[in-house]
């Protein structure tokens, strides 16, 4: 049932703009994460596309969003074939960028043998994005309920100047605040949802996140500064705070194989849940879903057929 007031506005039924990076990731699974200095040996390697953005796009399009993202590769084969693999997906590549004389991105992943991940990224062609180039590119494709999701994988000045075009063009903003870094209140104010997990909400309300309740104050916190804030925290479920007071969805219980890209199907399911006219409690609910589903599998997009 969609109980949010605000999806009867034009925040409903619009097209699904990613913006953000696609890498080819490099997955090495060890029993412990090398320490400083340290050489340890892996059992066994693979490679995937990535990137939080690519994540989050093929996240949302398996919800059944119609969705169109916004990025750049390469003119190498590993971008040809990060493209292909995107589109195949079910995701719109039409406005990613092939930059000439730069290579496609890359992620380093260690997988320790409890599930959790380790990673280093190399932006590659997105870095080179121009700011004017890509808020141009998203004015062009907003429409009445649109709905704009990123992250801060991309140069932060790219990042920051779409999401307030977007939002003066009459588009729900969704900012994953990931990998942190400081953002202008303005990009904050525009957010609806800013999504963080418990160590970004830490940082950004300079306040402990250590357990459910300091959630709750945490969100209630970050809900002065923009339109709506879900807290996620894992296996414990997401914390939503907006107008009304701060409440908690729990996680599902499921078998911990890899934690890449959970909290990417996360976002990328409760945008498109969003784009689709639901609420945000039920948005939520959808990511919570999805993440469980892809923690339970190998790499950060599971096939498009798989269950647990």
């Amino acid at each position: 049932m969609n109980t949010d007031p605000r999806t009867d506005s034009l925040f409903t039924r619009g097209p699904l703009i990613v913006l953000g990076t696609v890498n080819r990731d490099h997955v090495v699974f060890v029993d412990l994460h090398p320490l400083p200095g340290q050489t340890i040996l892996g059992h066994s390697y693979e490679t995937g596309t990535g990137g939080k953005g690519s994540n989050q796009a093929v996240s949302a399009a398996r919800a059944g969003a119609a969705v169109t993202f916004v990025s750049a590769v390469g003119d190498d084969s590993a971008g040809a074939e990060l493209l292909a693999d995107l589109a195949a997906k079910g995701v719109n590549v039409s406005h990613v960028t092939r930059v000439d004389g730069q290579p496609s991105g890359v992620a380093l992943i260690t997988v320790s043998a409890d599930g959790e991940n380790s990673i280093i990224v190399a932006p590659g062609a997105s870095a080179s994005l121009d700011p004017a180039l890509v808020s141009g590119t998203v004015a062009d494709l907003v429409e009445p309920g649109s709905v704009l999701l990123t992250q801060l994988e991309l140069p932060l000045p790219v990042v920051e100047r779409a999401c307030l075009v977007a939002h003066e063009r009459g588009a729900r903003v969704v900012l994953n605040l990931s990998p942190m870094q400081p953002v202008a209140e303005a990009v904050l104010a525009a957010c609806d949802p800013l999504i963080v997990n418990a160590g970004e909400a830490a940082t950004l309300a300079e306040s402990r996140c250590e357990s459910v309740q300091d959630a709750h104050d945490v969100a209630q916190a970050l809900a002065a500064r923009c339109r709506s804030v879900v807290v996620t925290l894992g296996g414990d479920g997401a914390v939503v705070a907006d107008g009304a007071p701060a409440r908690h969805f729990p996680g599902e219980t499921v078998p911990v194989v890899d934690t890449t890209g959970a909290g990417d199907s996360f976002a990328g399911a409760l945008a498109a849940a969003l784009v689709a006219g639901a609420g945000l409690d039920d948005a939520v609910r959808s990511g919570i879903q999805a993440s469980a589903l892809t923690v339970q599998h190998v790499g950060a997009q599971p096939p498009e057929d798989w269950r647990p």
